[in-house]
């Protein structure tokens, strides 16, 4: 059984949906990971990467099992709401699109302070409202014109933040002093673990990436085939770097703790070094919001496809474009009024307890889906039967566990006020009825 739609365009191959994955994946955070995941585990860093590399793709195969067979836009959303009902799916949504809102928003203002160190004149507040302006509706712009637009500037951000760390891994291999890379110790399981609960946020991202299920072409391979790919790229790329860091500056790693990567770029490639990588770092950010710019306005169409919320605007399609417009210039609108006000990071703090619950449903609809649904043999079943989803879910608990008490109770508390939300809109919903 497929679940699909009509009225949008199928432009998305495996190519664009990898870009479009590992455009939202790789962050700023990547910039500064090395030191601290060095300062835990020293040489025997890579372990963690291949450790949280595993732990991640138990996750995305779950995402590629049911974006294989329920091949509407909406990614968990949908997955959820289709297996679990509008309530759950409700819920997932506001989790995933206020989180991206928000987390949007942060980065804008976190790469207008990131230029602002090459360029001072983006510490003006005027410059900074204008910036805003040209990146939110400018990439509105972009994405209403169409998906095939969109994931083309997906593309071409995504090679332009590869592009300084792959340079810097190519010429970094000439700098690497092996006895840096030697191990003096063998790392306790406590070690891991601890670089774990902080590296694997690092892999997380993903799902955001098939918010735009409508619009994948072949999407029973395609989905499957992209996640695979860009999860093993992801763990081979993340792990260059690690060496490439540890091989240049050894046990000194640890302490580069502001700025590591541009302290790497500035050893191999002198002072214009230390400014590439300080400039990777926001082109790592200008993609991120380019992703989500195309990605997260298909979580409000969906919503609103459904019934789910009823507002009836989020789920028109441009005639023309074949875009889901109003909701692509919606999310542009409420990031870029977040982006100017501030003082919503707090709002954010719920971001990763949220995040880990919604890939937790997931791991749980694929198992309860497969009872339901009919084989096909063309749609992408994780082997093992439920080990992978089981130990998706183990993962998420993990985590979930070792998360401060205050990001729990904050997302309690959001959950609180969403159910609160999701049961006055269906009691005026019904009460119109009559």
């Amino acid at each position: 059984m497929k679940l699909q739609e009509d009225g949008l365009k199928r432009e998305i191959g495996i190519w664009g949906l990898s870009a479009n994955m590992i455009n939202i994946i790789i962050g700023s955070g990547i910039f500064v990971l090395p030191s601290i995941v060095a300062g835990i585990l020293g040489p025997a860093s890579i372990i963690a990467y291949i450790f949280c590399g595993t732990l991640a793709m138990f996750i995305m195969l779950c995402f590629a099992e049911m974006g294989s067979k329920i091949t509407k836009s909406g990614g968990d959303y949908t997955y959820v709401e289709t297996v679990f009902g509008k309530y759950p799916g409700f819920l997932i949504f506001m989790i995933g699109f206020v989180s991206r809102v928000c987390g949007t928003a942060a980065v804008a203002n976190a790469l207008v302070d990131t230029l602002a160190v090459v360029v001072p004149v983006f510490h003006s507040y005027t410059i900074k409202i204008i910036f805003f302006t040209i990146i939110f509706f400018g990439f509105a712009t972009i994405n209403v014109l169409g998906v095939k637009q969109g994931i083309a500037l997906v593309k071409f951000n995504t090679m332009a933040k590869l592009l300084p760390l792959i340079l810097l891994i190519i010429f970094g291999l000439n700098f690497i002093n092996i006895d840096n890379l030697k191990w003096t110790t063998t790392p306790h399981f406590k070690q891991i673990g601890d670089a774990s609960l902080i590296l694997f946020f690092a892999y997380t991202g993903g799902p955001t990436g098939l918010l735009v299920g409508g619009e994948i072409k072949n999407p029973n391979r395609t989905v499957p085939r992209a996640i695979i790919a860009s999860m093993i790229f992801l763990v081979f790329f993340y792990m260059a770097i690690q060496t490439v860091s540890q091989g240049v500056f050894g046990s000194q790693l640890s302490l580069q703790t502001a700025t590591p990567l541009a302290n790497v770029g500035q050893v191999i490639f002198g002072s214009i070094g230390f400014t590439i990588i300080i400039l990777g770092t926001s082109i790592s950010m200008f993609g991120n919001i380019s992703g989500q710019t195309l990605n997260t306005p298909r979580s409000l169409f969906a919503v609103s496809r459904d019934g789910v919320l009823p507002i009836k605007a989020f789920q028109k399609i441009h005639k023309k474009y074949a875009t889901p417009y109003i909701s692509i210039l919606t999310f542009s609108t409420l990031a870029f009024v977040f982006a100017i006000l501030g003082g919503f990071k707090t709002l954010a703090i719920f971001t990763v307890a949220g995040a880990l619950l919604t890939y937790a449903s997931v791991s749980i609809a694929v198992l309860k889906f497969r009872k339901i649904n009919v084989l096909n043999k063309k749609e992408f079943t994780i082997p093992g039967g439920a080990i992978i989803p089981f130990l998706s879910i183990i993962t998420c608990l993990f985590f979930l566990y070792h998360l401060k008490k205050n990001a729990i109770i904050n997302i309690t508390i959001f959950i609180g006020i969403t159910s609160f939300l999701y049961w006055s809109l269906n009691f005026f919903k019904q009460k119109n009825k009559y």
